[in-house]
């Protein structure tokens, strides 16, 4: 049995369409509603492996039926007397070929069912990982990580548990009940009917009641994601947690959320143990009426030893059978619930999916213009309004003013990571809603206030702006970014792991590292969001050396409060609630009246861009914002 995977690889679906990914997208959110459909699409991935789990249990359970009517005919040839040796041991050697064929084949199905309901887990949390990446950046915001993650957990988890509780749980019983019925019917019609209608019965009466469960175990599934979401929230702000001296207070807030996780997981198992204790009351009756039956027809003549023992294993398998059955179902109903719970938070449709006739972007420069753009975030007043702003390509343009005029929208918008309401977005000429998400952000480098690192070594995080880069490159690029010397001094150089989001490195070493990957994955359009917010006196002029060669033959929009940093910059665009009030080269704003000039006048020599007086400028900004 082949342990490879069977599904669309990520390299195929990458050489898809975007018209033929939508179609993909589409199939799975038809499923946000659907569960159990959901779990049969995987499990027709692997039909081969599925019909040799289903023939080994089918095979397994009919030698089991079978074997009790080997014992019925090796009591019956008892009864006959010594004197028929051959029958006996004929009889015997039945009986032990049932019980070997029996439990062989259940092993058949376990083995193949172990790397089957495996790969179906493979398959199905490479698809939902596949899927939710492709989410616009407004479904990550309304969500914890951690509970999206618990989501895919719990969702891969639910339907392994629901293929092992089917195949050796529900359908095993499901065809002991119909084969014993089957082979009562040849001792006595009546008691077969009686015995397939009080079966039915019973079933159906408990699966019912199982349903009236629903509610519970949907409220356990959801609060069982929550309280994972909850913990790698606060485990992810642990420093934010000690700053404020908060610990006992996440202990008795994560208490509560444990508390109330306990109830409804409380709630959801008492019920089903409700419905196992009506299920043995009714069974243990039902077992003594049956034997009972049995013992009266043997008194007038109408059964036989043997049957007497037929039928009274034949019943137990049928109330025990039924027994199982339920069981299995209640159990399987909760699975189902979590499940259903998990699929329906993580199918909800793409919020922005790539148009269906999106081309890759034809690279021509780096050209940038917003034309009419009027966005607005969910439920809030439009915070850019009719804006309009071209950059040239090779262009160096400062976006400054207070905090909420736009700036970071702006280059939200740039990257695809919303849509305006109106207008549009060009990159050389061509809107941006119409092109390929990847091939826009192929096109553009990012070096982010927030740095964001992978718990990976130093080396991957620098390669992750070109995955395809060589050592060589990676090293030359490090060396740019004036990184070499601090990352040669840590313990284990290149191959240091950072930590989480780059815990173990400093914030200037953060950024610098983050410079390196922009350096190496050499994009045409580079944006820079304080570049060098965090970086100390000492090491602000080799970064700005490293980015002033980064930065030659590339568009550049920088983001600056430090407006030292943009004094050789061909523009400066002061935004204002959402437009842009003053445009031009620095030098010609500095001597027009307008923001630009306010906040250098605030400040002795600021129009210089000395150093100091661009830190006290930079005070003087974020104070007036």
């Amino acid at each position: 049995m082949s342990n490879t995977y069977n599904g669309p690889t990520d390299t195929v679906f990458e050489k898809l369409s975007p018209a033929e990914r939508n179609a993909r997208y589409a199939d799975m959110a038809s499923y946000a509603q659907r569960p159990l459909a959901f779990l049969l699409s995987y499990i027709k991935r692997h039909p081969l492996a599925h019909g040799i789990v289903l023939t080994s249990v089918l095979v397994a359970v009919g030698c089991a039926l079978a074997s009790q009517y080997a014992i019925k005919h090796l009591i019956d040839v008892l009864g006959q007397g010594r004197d028929h040796n051959t029958a006996l041991w004929s009889a015997f050697g039945i009986l032990v070929a049932l019980i070997a064929a029996d439990n062989l084949a259940w092993r058949v199905g376990g083995w193949v069912g172990a790397h089957t309901f495996v790969q179906v887990t493979g398959d199905l949390r490479r698809d939902l990982f596949r899927y939710l990446s492709g989410h616009s950046p407004n479904f990550f915001a309304e969500k914890q990580p951690g509970m999206l993650a618990s989501r895919i957990t719990a969702t891969s988890n639910a339907i392994y548990i629901a293929e092992n509780t089917f195949s050796w749980n529900v359908l095993p019983p499901c065809i002991a009940v119909v084969g014993a019925i089957v082979m009562i019917i040849s001792v006595n019609p009546m008691m077969a009917a009686g015995l397939l209608g009080t079966s039915a019965i019973l079933s159906l009466v408990l699966y019912k009641l199982a349903g009236r469960g629903t509610q519970r175990h949907h409220a356990f599934a959801s609060r069982a994601a929550a309280v994972d979401g909850e913990l790698v929230d606060v485990i992810g702000n642990m420093g934010l947690v000690r700053a404020f001296g908060a610990t006992f207070r996440e202990q008795q807030r994560f208490a509560g959320k444990i508390g109330d996780e306990m109830g409804t997981r409380t709630g959801s198992l008492l019920y089903l143990e409700k419905l196992r204790l009506l299920h043995a009351v009714v069974t243990a009756l039902l077992s003594a009426g049956l034997l009972g039956w049995a013992l009266l027809l043997w008194q007038r003549g109408q059964a036989t030893s043997g049957d007497i023992v037929l039928v009274s294993s034949l019943g137990f398998t049928i109330l025990h059978g039924t027994r199982d059955l339920a069981v299995a179902l209640v159990d399987v109903t909760q699975h189902v619930a979590r499940l259903a719970e998990a699929v329906e938070t993580l199918l909800q449709p793409h919020g922005m999916p790539d148009d269906s006739n999106a081309t890759t972007l034809q690279e021509q420069g780096g050209r940038v213009d917003f034309v009419n753009t009027t966005f607005a975030y969910p439920r809030r007043k439009p915070i850019l309004e009719n804006f309009n702003l071209t950059i040239e390509p090779g262009q160096r343009v400062g976006l400054i003013g207070r905090s909420g005029a736009g700036k970071s929208t702006v280059l939200a918008l740039l990257q695809r990571f919303y849509d305006p309401q109106e207008g549009e977005v060009r990159v050389d000429d061509q809107n941006i809603a119409r092109l390929t998400q990847d091939s826009l952000r192929h096109a553009i480098a990012l070096v982010p206030q927030d740095i964001s690192l992978f718990h990976r070594t130093v080396f991957e995080n620098i390669q992750y702006g070109r995955p395809d880069a060589t050592a060589e490159e990676v090293y030359q690029a490090a060396g740019e970014a004036r990184c070499t010397e601090f990352i040669e001094a840590m313990p284990e150089g290149f191959d240091t792991i950072v930590g989480d989001r780059g815990v173990k490195l400093s914030g200037g070493q953060r950024q610098r590292i983050a410079i390196a990957r922009a350096i190496l994955k050499n994009a045409p359009i580079l944006l820079l969001d304080e570049a060098t917010s965090a970086l100390d006196s000492a090491s602000e002029d080799a970064i700005q050396q490293a980015l002033d060669r980064l930065m030659r033959g590339r568009t550049v929009i920088a983001i600056a409060h430090r407006l030292s940093t943009l004094q050789n910059f061909d523009r400066i665009v002061v935004m204002s609630n959402g437009k842009v009030i003053d445009d031009g080269e620095p030098s010609v704003l500095r001597t027009q009246p307008g923001l630009y000039r306010e906040l250098l006048s605030r400040q002795g020599g600021a129009i210089e861009g000395d150093g100091q007086d661009g830190f006290r400028l930079e005070t003087e900004i974020r104070e007036t914002s």
